[in-house]
């Protein structure tokens, strides 16, 4: 009974801090670099937390359209996004990812990568926890300083300045799309040296971004 009050008050009182705190480093982060040092590659952890007014509104709008359109709509679990890969995974027998920001977030700053159903579990717990104390403009902020963009690459300001040569800040909506194209697999595409695949990505996505309209700030 004490091992499950001490968890549920680290976990609430965690994201209590995050709701103000910027986060120092992930889980991912740290598997990442002890897989570097397993594969005798030079260690690598490109990672700098900046606020979400040095971050180009461009890329905020990117990762919207590309990733999960229903972000304002939804309390951290689309439904009807699940729905529709279960149907498509019928059809097409191939499953594709159906998590929100809201999921993909509670991922990166609490958990492991892995599919098992407990990670699962601790995944959408910690999703009602950021939804419940956090606004979907820290969700966002949050999620763009964590989420992996590039080997050893962690976070909007590290990414503009390994692949673009800038700061978040000055990222254009060309780059912030391409970007956005590489985030289901940044490991293998590079929005710094960018396939045929991602530049026809980059369209579409721009095209979703003048559907959306600007990222609603707080």
């Amino acid at each position: 009974m004490w091992v499950v009050i001490l968890f549920f008050g680290l976990s609430v009182g965690t994201t209590l801090l995050y709701k103000y705190v910027p986060v120092p480093v992930s889980p991912l982060m740290i598997i990442r670099l002890f897989e570097q040092m397993k594969d005798g590659e030079q260690l690598k952890l490109a990672h700098r937390w900046v606020p979400m007014d040095s971050i180009s509104s461009e890329l905020p709008r990117a990762v919207w359209a590309s990733e999960d359109q229903n972000f304002f709509k939804h309390n951290g679990f689309d439904f009807e996004a699940i729905e529709k890969a279960i149907e498509e995974s019928e059809k097409k027998g191939k499953l594709r990812g159906a998590s929100t920001i809201s999921q993909q977030t509670a991922k990166n700053v609490f958990l492991w990568p892995s599919s098992t159903y407990t990670r699962k579990a601790f995944e959408a717990y910690f999703t009602v926890l950021i939804e419940t104390f956090w606004s979907k403009q820290r969700i966002m902020e949050v999620y763009l300083n964590t989420i992996e963009m590039g080997r050893g690459i962690y976070g909007a300001e590290a990414v503009a300045m390994e692949h673009f040569g800038c700061h978040a800040s000055d990222l254009n909506q060309n780059q912030s799309a391409l970007i956005a194209a590489s985030l289901p697999n940044p490991l293998k595409m590079n929005s710094g040296a960018p396939s045929g695949y991602m530049y026809k990505r980059q369209g579409q996505i721009k095209r979703q971004m003048r559907n959306l309209g600007p990222f609603p700030k707080d």
